[in-house]
């Protein structure tokens, strides 16, 4: 199965959900990968503390013009939806940070004048902690594109396995790129006018995309009931509600984790993983 964690904002409790809700499925004697595909900003590694294994650098093919081959037709430019290869006067200019390496230049040159050319774009480590598979992308800095390392992220889905992906804040291309084909899709987020109205774009995304979701309240005793009277009007399941906690909040500042401070935790994420498969079952029989 893949659950992935995602909200409309950030600071609403992801990885504090992601990283809990896999220790609680290991706990319970099931195999689990974690995932960290917030490439830009990863954090998941700070309170799981794996031992990385392996670490390998990612790289994504670019365009590279072969001038003596190219007779500036300008098709290129044209199947490329991101500008990432103009031509202006039958000269062909490339803008590697832009590339989304989707192969379309090289395919569609009538004269074979592109070839592959391969650019870093960040690393991938993986490793293992307290019995959860850990896999997370680093972007290089100024790097502008984060969709392609974070589909290699995901190349490491394991199918027999809980599979649980820390996505990125928002609703934007990288976010989309990490939800996609999940199996079910948790929104987490707080009870303030700020985080109703990003999980309201949130909501949006995944009905557009057509996967199952449910919403996780965190700090839920504070700020007032827009959340949840939202909810309740769209039919929305809100399948955990955690309450503030000081004990969890001075963990989260040390590196540690909520299931190890407070024993309560552990009920708490078991009973919303069972939420969740019951919910991914129904879905994927629907």
């Amino acid at each position: 199965m893949i659950i992935s964690i995602a909200s409309g904002k950030g600071g609403t409790g992801k990885t504090t959900f992601a990283t809990n809700l896999s220790l609680a499925a290991a706990g319970r004697g099931d195999r689990v990968t974690l995932m960290d595909c917030d490439v830009e900003e990863p954090n998941s590694h700070i309170f799981i503390k794996p031992e990385i294994t392996a670490t390998e650098k990612v790289h994504v093919q670019c365009p590279m013009v072969i001038e003596e081959k190219c007779t500036g037709c300008g098709k290129c430019g044209e199947v490329c939806q991101f500008s990432a290869i103009v031509v202006i006067n039958k000269k062909v200019l490339t803008f590697p940070e832009l590339c989304h390496a989707c192969g379309g230049c090289f395919e569609f040159c009538p004269e074979g004048a592109i070839m592959e050319q391969p650019r870093e774009v960040g690393e991938l480590q993986t490793g293992k902690s307290r019995g959860v598979d850990f896999v997370h992308g680093r972007l290089r800095v100024g790097e502008a594109m984060s969709p392609p390392l974070i589909r290699e992220v995901k190349k490491r889905l394991e199918p027999d396995a809980i599979n649980i992906i820390d996505s990125p804040p928002g609703t934007s291309c990288p976010v989309i790129e990490s939800i996609k084909g999940s199996d079910f899709v948790l929104l987490v987020t707080e009870p303030t006018p700020f985080g109703l109205n990003d999980l309201k774009l949130a909501v949006e995304m995944v009905r557009t995309l057509g996967i199952p979701f449910a919403v996780g309240i965190n700090r839920s005793d504070t700020g007032n009931s827009g959340v949840l009277d939202y909810c309740s009007e769209e039919s929305i399941d809100v399948f955990v509600e955690v309450p503030h906690d000081r004990n969890v909040a001075e963990a989260y500042s040390r590196g540690e984790i909520a299931y190890d401070v407070v024993p309560e935790y552990a009920g708490i994420f078991i009973e919303l993983l069972e939420k969740i498969e019951k919910a991914g079952k129904a879905g994927a029989e629907r």
